[in-house]
């Protein structure tokens, strides 16, 4: 009888495509190896094999499996429900996630890092050989002594002689590479290949837990109870409360019993403080996954955690979610409301906090989701009995939360009492922090030098000519740079409109504040942490290292410094400018507000007693501001909660939003107002649009957008059955084939 598989293709096309298995294959294959199929005439793809079943296909000829590229699957059936799963919640491809999940060298040739090692050749067996081979060499000193040290630190007369690296070797004897190709050449030493990885493996001394305080026990233990009744629990406590000594408890009794533990970071920056505090503890059996390492590193821990040896704790952001996993019991999600959890580009745009939930659910696994300001979403599920709810109200040692004093930016500038970014009070308490060797950090969530560049004299502002934005400019590297493409073009000396040299900068990015401080503070050390100084994982190591040696008095950031970095001596903490966070058109902006600037606000006085938080802004009078200053969440909350059930949002209602570009405005037009018209014909007054989003033309591209607001007691896969079913209809008619039509569910 024919057997056939289903495949799963890195490319964004709905569903899997059939192939036949040769006769020779059909034993050997199986559920989650890759195999090497064609598409089309002289296309070949490393596809995924999702199911063996034997059903022929009824309307065309199933072309055969070129080549079975593995023994043992590379993907657990679990791995492959999990894709499922995103794939008919998100309304996206396999084939996509396929691309998204697994390392691009698992999807083509990978070459595992080989080291060069050497040894005595074959023939040299006895020991008085060889110091008969000594003599002979007397004539030639370096041959000799790189002889004579291979044998000192390899002992291979003994029964289990050290191996070497022919490296290490030369380096030691202190000799050139000619020396070892000469005792190469003369059959003396031999060279050989052995594969040594990428990940380390250097055994690391441990230490115990550290002891509980009174709160933080209490709160391990009401988490541990809440497990016997709930599958997930949210963790609410106040910024330096101790969550992470919890976690580490936590985390020692799951692996007691045996079990992997997942241990979700929402950013990259976070990785290093956790990742040593951790190995304190676990030593070798944590591993770290993102973004930041190479292909091969990563291909290197996928094949581990499918090995007999994994991993027992990963430590990871959002992608690691994807990861190989056996025997997994205890899934903690650190800041559990930050937005990068949510992929946005490109597909699949799925939550990954969510994506654990669901994957811990397959292997009847818990969840702590642990934040300090809960998403409107968590905190509602937390408070109707879907999950559990654990507080934390008392810092660590009992330091007191910061001080918050709002600057009312108007009243300052109105009195001269601002000098560029900053109020006089903020000087002033970073002046006499510096004097009493504290350090700073001040928050802007902008990077560059300015948001905005206008010609004085005639009102021209560079823009974008691929998108619907003006150009930031970044001083020191001389350049005008567009944040959603990447368009760059050199900083205009002189207007092209009227040829006047008077340009002036509006707005501040978080290198024009490096600038004016470096006025202010000559004498200060000063680094900048956003997305232009962390290009690469050493940069972010550097930063957060120095600052936490206290290399570094003043950091400034972007939301980077918002997100769980603990520092000790931190006495002020500045929100240069709050306004451009409540300024966003979105529904969440509010509560995006509150827990950027709560976050920022709990990175003072951890440890060094209480820290003052300066909150600039020029709308001292908004309604989240008195919610800041009173760290109280509860009320943000009864607040926020009353809006969304008014306005039809989530917690209520579920939000999709249909994104819809082209080159050609006219026709984006037409399309865009006929589907409109056809959603609303099936969901009636829930959706609006079409409408221009903030930003309506990027890469070329003009967007348009419609929302879909979705009661919660509707079947959300009856749903999304609807709109997959609408987007196939319209994208197969020929006039719109070249529209890029995609959804967005849940988005952030």
């Amino acid at each position: 009888m024919s057997r056939f598989i289903e495949a799963i293709l890195p490319l964004p096309l709905p569903g899997t495509y059939t192939y036949s298995i040769p006769a020779p294959l059909k034993e050997r294959i199986a559920v989650g190896c890759r195999v090497s199929v064609p598409l089309g005439e002289k296309r070949s793809y490393t596809a995924l094999v999702s199911e063996i079943h034997d059903r022929e296909p009824q309307d065309y000829k199933a072309k055969p499996i070129k080549e079975l590229l593995d023994e043992e699957p590379v993907v657990t059936e679990i791995q492959l429900k999990l894709w499922n799963w995103i794939a008919r919640y998100y309304l996206c491809s396999l084939g996509e996630i396929y691309k998204a999940a697994v390392p691009q060298g698992l999807k083509g040739e990978f070459r595992p890092r080989t080291e060069q090692r050497t040894r005595l050749a074959a023939k040299w067996k006895k020991e008085s050989d060889v110091n008969l081979l000594m003599q002979t060499l007397s004539r030639a000193p370096r041959q000799k002594r790189l002889l004579g040290t291979l044998v000192a630190l390899t002992a291979p007369f003994t029964g289990s002689p050290t191996e070497i690296s022919k490296h290490k070797l030369i380096e030691a004897a202190q000799v050139s590479p000619n020396i070892y190709k000469e005792l190469k050449d003369k059959g003396i030493l031999e060279t050989y290949e052995v594969e040594i990885g990428r990940l380390n493996r250097e055994e690391q001394e441990v230490t115990p837990c550290n002891t509980l305080n009174p709160a933080q026990q209490k709160a391990f233990d009401s988490i541990k109870e809440s497990f016997s009744e709930k599958n997930v629990t949210l963790l609410h406590g106040v910024t330096s409360a101790g969550k992470t000594e919890i976690y580490i408890h936590l985390i020692a009794e799951a692996l007691k019993r045996g079990e992997q533990v997942l241990y979700m970071l929402p950013e990259i920056a976070l990785t290093k403080q956790i990742i040593e505090r951790l190995r304190k503890v676990f030593g070798n059996r944590i591993g770290l996954y993102h973004s930041k390492f190479s292909d091969a590193e990563r291909v290197e821990i996928w094949k581990k955690q499918l090995s007999d040896e994994p991993y027992d704790i990963i430590l990871g952001v959002r992608s690691s979610v994807f990861l190989p996993f056996t025997r997994l019991g205890l899934v903690v999600v650190d800041e559990e409301h930050e937005n990068s959890y949510k992929q946005q580009e490109p597909a699949p745009r799925y939550n990954a906090r969510n994506a654990a939930i669901v994957l811990a659910s397959f292997f009847r696994a818990k969840t702590l989701l642990g934040t300090a300001t809960p998403s409107i979403e968590s905190y509602y599920n937390a408070t109707t009995g879907k999950y559990a709810l654990v507080s934390l109200t008392t810092r660590h040692r009992s330091v007191k939360l910061p001080e918050i004093e709002v600057v009312d930016m108007i009243e300052y500038q109105r009195r001269k009492l601002v000098t560029g970014p900053f109020s006089d009070p903020l000087v002033d308490a970073m002046s006499e922090a510096l004097k009493n060797g504290q350090q700073i950090i001040l928050f802007q969530n902008r990077r560059g030098y300015a948001p905005l560049l206008e010609c004085k004299t005639c009102g021209w502002v560079p823009k974008c000519k691929h998108c619907d934005v003006s150009l930031t400019l970044h001083k020191s590297a001389g350049k005008l740079t567009c944040h959603y493409c990447g368009y760059t073009i050199p900083a205009p000396v002189h207007c092209p409109n009227c040829e006047e040299r008077n340009f002036i900068n509006l707005g501040y990015g978080t290198e024009k504040i490096e600038d004016d401080l470096q006025n202010i503070f000559p004498d200060a050390r000063i680094e900048r942490m956003d997305l232009d100084t962390t290009r690469t994982r050493s940069a972010y190591e550097k930063i957060i290292t120095g600052f936490q040696q206290g290399k570094t008095d003043i950091l400034i950031g972007t939301q980077m410094v918002s997100k769980g970095l603990d520092f000790d001596n931190v006495a002020v903490v500045g929100i240069i400018n709050a306004d451009t966070l409540l300024n966003y058109p979105d529904f969440r902006a509010t509560e995006r507000a509150f827990q950027l600037m709560a976050q920022v606000a709990g990175r003072a006085g951890r440890k060094s007693g209480q820290g003052k938080v300066f909150l600039q802004t020029k709308m001292s009078d908004a309604p989240v501001i008195p919610f800041i200053v009173s760290n109280d969440y509860q009320s943000f909350y009864d607040q926020q909660i009353g809006e969304r059930l008014l306005f039809h949002y989530p917690p209520f209602h579920r939000l999709i939003y249909i994104y819809i570009k082209h080159r050609d405005v006219q026709l984006l037009e037409e399309f865009s107002t006929i589907l409109g018209r056809h959603m609303r014909e099936i969901f009636d007054e829930r959706i609006l649009g079409p409408d221009l989003p903030p930003v309506a033309k990027v890469k070329q591209l003009y967007i348009r957008k419609i929302v879909l607001k979705a009661e919660n007691s509707l079947s959300q896969y009856k749903i999304n059955e609807l709109l997959l079913n609408l987007q196939q209809a319209y994208l197969s008619q020929p006039r719109f084939r070249s529209i890029t039509m995609y959804y967005d569910v849940d988005p952030m």
